[in-house]
């Protein structure tokens, strides 16, 4: 993979250089308490492919950011809707999956390290597994605020597009790692989604650093700016 630039890398970067698995790790660790998300889009903007999952538009160089931002984690954050049609499965890193309706999808049910974020008014019975946060509407503070007190303050947020929409709008949001894969797809916005799928919002990053391999981009901001 190459290093096109990096703002603050533990290392000395050398832009153009090759770097391996063990320096792309530094630059995706974080010493502070962070919620970083992590997408992958086509370069026309999609961040799901032609069957409605990211897994078609993603890459060997997309994949190698997104185990580096894992490892870096200490909870993974995702949305019921994302679990459910990515098909995701229990993670080595802890997760919490986040349903307003409070199901839990299948494919994570009854797993160890996996943790329930839901409403009151889901009719949930609060225990180890299944955190009861706001009555009508997932307070989102509330389940960030426990997930670090949990598992640790790196929060990783894989989607979906309504929940990182969301997590932006109140201001969690720290940083996004975004990949671009040398795709596209076309379509309207209602089938393939942007990355952020809500209220508008507008708010500035800084890029940190950026990474190619085999034609996919692969970008680490800092938000610079909250909602306005």
């Amino acid at each position: 993979m190459r290093l096109l630039m990096a703002d603050d890398a533990p290392f000395a970067p050398e832009p153009g250089a090759t770097i391996g698995d063990e320096q792309i790790d530094a630059l995706y660790a974080s010493s502070d308490p962070v919620l970083r998300l992590n997408f992958v889009a086509t370069l026309d903007g999609a961040a799901t492919g032609a069957d409605g999952v990211s897994g078609s538009i993603n890459s060997e160089a997309d994949h190698r950011g997104f185990a580096a931002m894992r490892r870096a984690a200490d909870v993974l954050l995702v949305g019921a809707g994302t679990v459910r049609a990515e098909e995701y499965g229990p993670a080595r890193t802890p997760m919490v999956v986040v349903s307003r309706r409070g199901h839990r999808p299948e494919s994570v049910r009854g797993k160890d390290g996996v943790v329930l974020a839901t409403t009151r008014a889901s009719g949930a019975v609060e225990d180890e597994a299944t955190w009861l946060c706001g009555e009508d509407e997932v307070d989102l503070g509330a389940v960030v605020e426990r997930a670090r007190a949990a598992f640790g303050p790196h929060v990783l947020c894989e989607g979906g597009p309504t929940l990182a929409a969301e997590l932006v709008t109140t201001g969690l949001v720290d940083e996004l790692g975004l990949s671009w894969t040398p795709h596209l797809v076309g379509g309207g916005r209602q089938a393939h989604p942007r990355i952020l799928d809500g209220a508008d919002v507008d708010v500035d990053l800084t890029c940190r650093h950026l990474l190619e391999e085999d034609g996919t981009l692969l970008g680490l901001w800092r938000v610079s700016a909250r909602t306005r």
